[in-house]
């Protein structure tokens, strides 16, 4: 494939000279003009000389960063196009990428036709970057440490996860979490609010499934004085709280519908009556609502407000349960021994690796974490040894009471037969070689349908 169609200048950032040559000696077969660079201010240099339209850049140069060499390019140019290369999998790193203007981003080792088409799509939309100059603005100091609890994976789906946080924080939108209980909806509230325009701000959260509807409309409003018993004085609500900046609403699917209505007006008009009152309190906060259950409209039991779910899913964040991201098991497996066991150095056993990938995981993130801990907790002579988990196999003698167990974690029948029909499907694959055509005859069924079920369950890449 030639560049017949992307005519496009690109400087080449890499302290790695086999890597430059490589990739100089790959675009130049396909049309593009090259220039090389090693280090950052070689690099500066080089772009304020030949203003190429497409940088791509490692994070690791010596002496200064990709992010920070990132940052001067783009205060020269706000227009140009970026690929960062980075051989980290934590997500503040992307984020930070994003967030700085990148146009995207690729881990090493990586595929020369990813590869490839990114560079294609980079210099075919090099004139629309109003979007990313509108984020230049808020870059924060590189080297800063990352934050306690940042989210971690190099999934796909996670991937485009951090490059969305990092285009919808600086807006005022918005936004809707949904995922599975233990999935890490919080930390994603959380990352928002970071790296937003308010993270200097006020930032409240509140869990609306753990108050009653009283307590939760005190809590959120706040109240007059004598409007209830006990009320002895006046009390400040949440969103009054968070006047300026940023409230999250955990577990929204819990709210009561009476509270929907107020919530509705605070979107619509910026105030609300504390209870009690007949003043109105006007407000400016921004707001971030998560859910474990959908939502939408005609969603088989909800009972949502269906103008609150528009006005609230401005811009929608789905998060993957880990079942779907299992290339991530192993990255959450060292930051959580990294985290409870900071000063021991542990042997993993090999059936560990197998059992952790091959459970389903339906407590998610928060109970890989807490089957971690554990296992830290109890681990003789430093071996990190899990032996078995609850359902982790599906296809021996005990499937009813496995089945059964899906039903208590919370899990819907739909949803437990679709782990049933993911797994037959997965099998299947393996003994025909992920064969599709083979696959499909195997399971007696059209190959379309075949191909439909794999798109329809993203669990299977």
């Amino acid at each position: 494939m030639t560049n017949d169609h992307f005519p496009c200048r690109v400087l080449i950032v890499d302290d790695e000279k086999s890597m430059r040559k490589n990739l100089s000696e790959l675009l130049t077969s396909l049309g593009y003009k090259t220039i090389e660079a090693d280090n950052g201010p070689d690099a500066v240099r080089e772009f304020k000389k030949y203003l190429p339209q497409l940088v791509i850049l490692d994070i690791n140069l010596p002496g200064e960063n990709g992010l920070q060499v990132l940052g001067k390019m783009k205060s020269i140019s706000s227009t140009i196009q970026v690929i960062i290369f980075t051989a980290y999998g934590t997500s503040e790193y992307a984020m930070k990428a994003i967030r700085l203007g990148a146009f995207d981003y690729l881990e090493k080792p990586f595929e020369l036709d990813e590869f490839i088409l990114i560079v294609e799509r980079a210099c075919e939309y090099k004139n629309l970057l109003e979007e990313v100059e509108s984020l230049r603005s808020l870059v924060n100091d590189s080297n800063s440490p990352n934050p306690p609890d940042y989210i971690i994976g190099k999934d796909v789906k996670m991937k485009e996860i951090f490059k969305l946080i990092g285009r919808v924080a600086p807006t005022d939108a918005t936004v809707l979490i949904y995922g599975e209980s233990g999935t890490g909806k919080e930390l994603i509230a959380d990352a928002i609010q970071r790296h937003s325009l308010l993270a200097d701000k006020p930032y409240v959260k509140i869990n609306c499934g753990a108050l009653s509807e009283s307590l939760l409309e005190s809590e959120i409003f706040g109240y007059e004085k004598g409007s209830f018993t006990g009320a002895d004085a006046r009390k400040k609500g949440l969103f009054e709280i968070a006047n300026g900046g940023t409230i999250y609403l955990d577990e929204i699917n819990n709210m009561p519908q009476s509270l929907q209505v107020r919530l509705l007006r605070i979107l619509q008009g910026q105030s609300f009556f504390r209870v009690g009152g007949v003043e109105p309190v006007r407000v400016n906060v921004r707001v971030i609502a998560s859910t474990n259950r959908d939502l939408e409209p005609g969603a088989t039991n909800s009972n949502f407000r269906e103008d609150l779910y528009y006005r609230l899913s401005v811009v929608k964040i789905n998060i993957p349960p880990l079942r779907e991201r299992k290339d991530d098991i192993n990255l959450l497996l060292d930051h959580f021994i990294t985290k409870y066991s900071p000063d021991r150095k542990l042997v993993i056993a090999e059936e560990t690796y197998n059992i952790l990938h091959q459970y389903i995981w339906p407590g998610n993130i928060r109970e890989l974490e807490n089957t971690i801990h554990s296992a830290i907790v109890s681990s003789n002579n430093g071996v990190l040894s899990i032996n078995k988990l609850p359902l982790q196999n599906i296809s021996a003698g005990d499937d009813c009471i496995s089945l059964l167990s899906f039903i208590e974690k919370g899990y819907s029948f739909r949803e437990t037969i679709r782990i049933l029909e993911r797994r037959l499907i997965e099998e299947a694959l393996a003994l025909n070689d992920n064969n599709q055509t083979k696959t499909a005859e195997y399971l007696k069924i059209n190959r379309r349908l075949l191909y439909s079920k794999l798109h329809d369950n993203k669990q299977i890449d």
